[in-house]
């Protein structure tokens, strides 16, 4: 076969074309609206044919170690990070993530939500794009709530929440009255814990840092907890956190769950047999004026040092903009886009109708200060998290010793007490402490 120059020049061209594509490997959270996006960037790929995209999608406890340690490292393992905004500000100030200053002239940075922008930002930049934001709520079975004799208010008590759990557990037929986090990490059950305790009038540490696992607030919080877990939740529920109460609450084995309000489209969505039948509140009070509910994003960002910089942000603005919003509606349905970033969003008629969950959202979200996150007076801001670098350890640690106590290894006394030695050390070792 006699080959023409035309030809020889197309091949050559192809050739050249393939070869010189960049590959972005991007680290990520095996959460759904994750998978759903690698699904999607077929899109992507098709405007961008330079650009070949690699995964590594993990586990979330597993995202933060290996994540942290690569760009503490300059390891370069990554070109594009999904981290919280835990670690946005923080990274941030240390000169680790590149600014995002070039997202496209179309892709309306100020319609971020004020609450989610705002803890991205450091000194005017945005250092990571948010692919969806969060509050949390409580997520519960209207069919078994009637059964009980009970209406959830859309503002609960604690004491109701323990009440309605007691009358919905159902052992016989294999249903919990309520399902919530136990699995240890800082941003695991201590997500949770630390949101609750802040509504039953706990803090991490007073104004001079010094630790309060050993207060009477403390103690209330993780003694509720713990009883109510023990009497209502599920079984090995000190090895659950976010996805695997997620399948719970889906197969109908949990009356309530409080948790991301992220979760809300799943909980309703295909995949759920209870989809028909879940209902939601705000998440639960003390009467002391903060609700236990968080604040959170998961967000894209890029690692300082990165020689990819300008294909890694055509690939965060791609998928956090509206145009990806509108592709995830057009082939999943306007309910599984992700939530809680932008404001036009909220202001979308067919989102509104297509959405049940999207008011309570939107109220969770921009009800959680993260500057004033406790009832009493606080040096640090997060609302279920403390934005310190030495917070990542000091709060793996102690969700493990209260894992513990959750799974009756340890008594919440005991739990409490190594809490408390664990953060009076690290703290005076990282010279909060005088």
């Amino acid at each position: 076969m006699k080959l023409t120059p035309l030809f020889v020049g197309a091949l050559s061209l192809a050739l050249i074309g393939t070869a010189s594509a960049e590959t972005l490997t991007i680290a990520t959270v095996n959460n759904g609206d994750m998978i759903r996006m690698q699904k999607l960037t077929d899109d992507f790929t098709a405007a961008n044919p330079d650009i070949k995209l690699e995964w590594v999608t993990m586990e979330e406890n597993v995202l933060r170690q290996k994540v942290t340690t690569d760009i503490a490292t300059k390891g370069g393992q990554y070109d594009v990070l999904t981290i919280g905004t835990y670690e946005a500000p923080i990274w941030a100030k240390q000169g680790w993530l590149v600014p995002l200053d070039n997202l496209g002239a179309d892709y309306d940075v100020d319609d971020l939500l004020p609450a989610i922008r705002g803890g991205l930002t450091v000194d005017g930049k945005l250092y990571a794009a948010p692919f969806y934001g969060e509050s949390s709520m409580v997520m519960y079975r209207k069919d078994l709530m009637e059964k009980a004799g009970l209406t959830m208010p859309d503002a609960p008590t604690w004491d109701f929440i323990r009440e309605a759990a007691d009358k919905m557990t159902d052992r016989a037929n294999d249903i919990n009255g309520i399902c919530l986090r136990g699995k240890a990490g800082w941003g695991e059950n201590m997500a949770f814990l630390t949101a609750m305790s802040n509504s039953f009038g706990a803090r991490w540490f007073d104004e001079k840092w010094a630790p309060q696992f050993d207060q009477p607030e403390w103690k209330d919080t993780l003694n509720f907890y713990v009883d109510m877990m023990k009497a209502d939740g599920p079984a090995g529920a000190s090895s659950n956190g976010f996805n695997e109460n997620l399948a719970l609450f889906q197969t109908g084995k949990c009356g309530m769950w409080i948790d991301a309000t992220v979760a809300a489209s799943f909980v309703t969505g295909a995949d759920s047999t209870v989809a028909d039948k879940v209902g939601f509140a705000q998440a639960p009070d003390k009467g002391l004026g903060k609700r236990g509910n968080w604040l959170w994003a998961w967000n894209l960002a890029i690692p300082a040092g990165s020689t990819k910089v300008e294909a890694a942000e055509k690939f965060i603005s791609w998928a956090t903009s509206k145009h990806y919003t509108e592709l995830v509606a057009s082939k999943e349905g306007w309910a599984n886009v992700p939530p809680g970033t932008r404001a036009s969003l909220y202001a979308n008629p067919e989102y509104q109708k297509a959405a049940p969950f999207a008011a309570m959202t939107l109220a969770s979200i921009n009800s959680a200060d993260p500057t004033k996150p406790t009832v009493k007076p606080v040096p640090y801001t997060g609302v279920q998290f403390v934005a310190i670098p030495e917070f990542q350890g000091l709060g793996t640690t102690v969700g493990q010793i209260f894992s513990a106590a959750l799974a009756g290894q340890t008594s919440v006394d005991d739990a409490l007490k190594q809490a408390q030695d664990t953060a009076v050390r690290e703290m005076t070792k990282a010279g909060y402490i005088q």
